[in-house]
């Protein structure tokens, strides 16, 4: 059966069941053998294989009650990023690589429809007048959806696939982003409860990193995580509150912002605060938390290098207090930020951590860095494979007061 054949047999099937059975009135069991008996019935005297009759119920089923096609792609453990520009064009990422699926919504209105099912079970709405809408699937997967006409090509969907398992560092030692010997350091930082900050590029394993991280907060803490669409998942802690951001409604009230959110999180009593990604002027607010006693904060950013990511931070700030002084910025920036964490993707779409550095002050106009680990490729490294890891410098770590205070006695 061709695919044109197949997408069409699919439609019949699925126009009979609407109009011969109550569809809210079946169980999910039930649909699934009125679809598996009226496939039957119609296919008598055609040959298909055992796995097209499978994917064919699967697909009527999942067209009804699930995200039609979007159903078989989520399922697929290998597909880590889903990106659908319209109903014609899906592309997904396999192993750090971008491939276009050789299939297709049957229109846009279907397309539409997915999204509109998507958004609805977050309790989010997208609508022309509201056409960008950032939310995740009950997985935990994230979605941003943005509508015509802001979308010229169409619907388009962007789904960042959610793990099943959590990251935690032994994996993350696994895939060579980082060493034993610097997972240990890592964790001495955390406990000891420095401020840290992981930045990178798109894709580059940000989350990921924070996650795994994370997972080295000790279990007796009362930790705050906000973030714009769920995906933490923090194991172990129990005494653990999650947040998260929401938009406005069609009348354009009822929003609720990562600032809100840290503004309202001070006044929860938490001894860590986490959060999954700082873009604006909540920048500023979250400086402020790290410089009034709570130590151990963790948060992502989007940056190129280190240096880039200070520029960003008092730009962000910038955003959300004008008029301030860069100097009074700067300041803050470096009384509040102790360790910062590079991530990159690199030539051969593997993650590597790139360099750990430590925020030692605010000396004659800027912050001071002092580089811990840098990245160094190795004489096996070739344009195809990235082989290296990261090299301790010679420069000692100076911010040792929160080593000492932990009752931790050695170096970093």
């Amino acid at each position: 059966m061709t695919f044109e054949a197949e997408q069409q047999f699919i439609a019949d099937i699925k126009n009979y069941i609407s109009d011969n059975f109550p569809l809210s009135k079946l169980s999910d069991e039930e649909l699934q053998e009125k679809i598996e008996e009226t496939c039957g019935r119609m296919l008598q005297g055609r040959y298909i294989s055992i796995e097209q009759r499978v994917s064919v119920v699967e697909q009527v089923y999942s067209s009804i009650r699930g995200f039609g096609l979007l159903d078989a792609i989520i399922k697929d453990d290998t597909i880590t990023e889903v990106m659908i520009n319209g109903p014609e064009n899906i592309f997904i990422e396999r192993k750090g690589r971008l491939l276009r699926l050789d299939k297709q919504f049957e229109s846009q209105r279907r397309l539409e429809d997915v999204i509109q099912r998507i958004v609805g079970l977050a309790g989010r709405e997208v609508n022309q007048a509201n056409p960008i809408c950032d939310t995740r699937l009950p997985d935990g997967s994230r979605v941003n959806v943005v509508l015509p006409p802001v979308a010229l090509c169409g619907p388009t969907l962007t789904i960042r696939k959610f793990s099943k398992t959590p990251m935690t560092i032994e994996k993350l030692i696994e895939h060579g982003s980082i060493t034993e010997e610097i997972a240990d350091k890592l964790e001495l930082l955390v406990r000891s409860k420095y401020n840290i900050f992981i930045c990178g590029g798109t894709g580059s394993g940000k989350t990921t990193f924070l996650n795994a991280l994370s997972n080295y907060i000790p279990k007796d803490e009362r930790v705050i995580t906000i973030e714009d669409s769920a995906e933490l998942q923090i194991a172990g802690v129990e005494n653990l509150v999650s947040l998260e951001t929401r938009n406005a409604n069609a009348a354009g009230a009822g929003q609720i912002t990562i600032r809100d959110l840290i503004k309202s999180s001070l006044r929860m009593r938490p001894e860590r605060i986490v959060v999954g990604e700082v873009r604006g002027g909540e920048a500023l607010d979250m400086l402020q938390a790290m410089n009034t006693g709570h130590d151990g904060s963790l948060s992502t950013g989007h940056a190129n290098s280190t240096q880039d990511m200070l520029s960003r931070l008092e730009t962000m700030v910038l955003q959300g207090a004008q008029g301030l002084p860069l100097e009074a910025i700067r300041q803050q920036i470096a009384s509040a930020v102790d360790i910062i964490i590079h991530l990159s993707r690199l030539r051969d779409k593997s993650r590597k951590t790139m360099e750990i550095t430590e925020v030692t002050g605010y000396e004659e106009g800027r912050i001071v860095l002092n580089p811990l680990y840098i990245f160094e490729e190795d004489e096996t490294s070739t344009l195809d494979k990235v082989s290296g890891g990261l090299r301790r410098t010679e420069n000692k770590m100076k911010n040792v007061f929160k080593l000492q205070l932990a009752g931790i006695k050695r170096e970093i």
